[in-house]
């Protein structure tokens, strides 16, 4: 494959980024253990996006190589398929707990304001939501409602074996750590940094550390794709109505 761009992502700050049907895109964790939320959309058209919950159903609870990502209804196709993840070693540790979680949700102000009466505006969702606005060209306003339920890139997660409480870890992900996915159909993707750092303590808050993240999008070589095509749209509505 030839690397053709890449996106920085600050700690607790998010980026945008665009992915062609056919090529790969590769989150890595460049300077230490960091968690990403990610959000991809239709590029072409933003009401259909990652479906957290369908993804679980037909997935699993975390995600890894050869799982894939799918669009909420009533597209309800593959966005992207996992190919590669250097965490796929940890499995299932002792707790429950596993990496690349789609069960949990994603920070936000809101939710942060209630448990805790502070305003804070880096949350993943803040986050995703201005980067989102500022590159459609919109008021953040307008863009909120587009923000999704996230995939917890690296996060550590599980439901505790006694209480069935969600919980969260330290990410095992260290420098150089990735997961690589292939685009199943033409993509904007948004990646925030959390300010949980490896969410393993503290959350939302500046004091936590953090690192950056990166976005790679590759072109695979010459006809390694021939014969394969963008999966359509379901056609469930239209031939079978509602």
């Amino acid at each position: 494959m030839v690397q053709v761009s890449q996106v920085t992502v600050a700690p607790r700050d998010a980026s945008v980024f665009e992915v062609k049907a056919g090529q790969f895109f590769r989150i890595i964790c460049d300077e230490g253990h960091q968690v990403g939320d990610l959000n991809l959309w239709n590029k072409n058209d933003l009401s259909e996006r990652f479906y957290s919950g369908k993804t679980r159903q037909l997935q699993a609870s975390h995600v890894t190589t050869g799982d894939r990502l799918w669009s909420s209804m009533p597209g309800l196709r593959p966005m992207a398929t996992i190919t590669d993840d250097t965490l796929g070693w940890y499995g299932i540790d002792e707790y429950g707990g596993s990496v690349h979680d789609v069960i949990g949700t994603r920070c936000d102000p809101y939710t942060n304001y209630q448990l805790n009466q502070i305003d804070y505006h880096y949350c993943c969702h803040s986050n995703l939501t201005r980067v989102l606005a500022l590159h459609l060209g919109i008021d953040t306003v307008d863009a909120e409602p587009h923000v999704h339920d996230v995939m917890n890139v690296f996060m550590c997660t599980g439901f505790t074996l006694d209480t069935h409480q969600y919980f969260m870890k330290a990410t095992p992900a260290r420098a150089g750590d990735y997961i690589e996915f292939f685009a199943e159909i033409d993509l904007l993707g948004a990646l925030s940094a959390c300010p949980g750092g490896n969410c393993g303590s503290s959350h939302s808050d500046d004091d936590t550390p953090c690192y950056p993240l990166s976005v790679q999008v590759f072109e695979p070589a010459a006809g390694v794709l021939e014969g394969w095509s963008s999966p359509a749209v379901s056609s469930y509505s239209r031939t079978h109505g509602l």
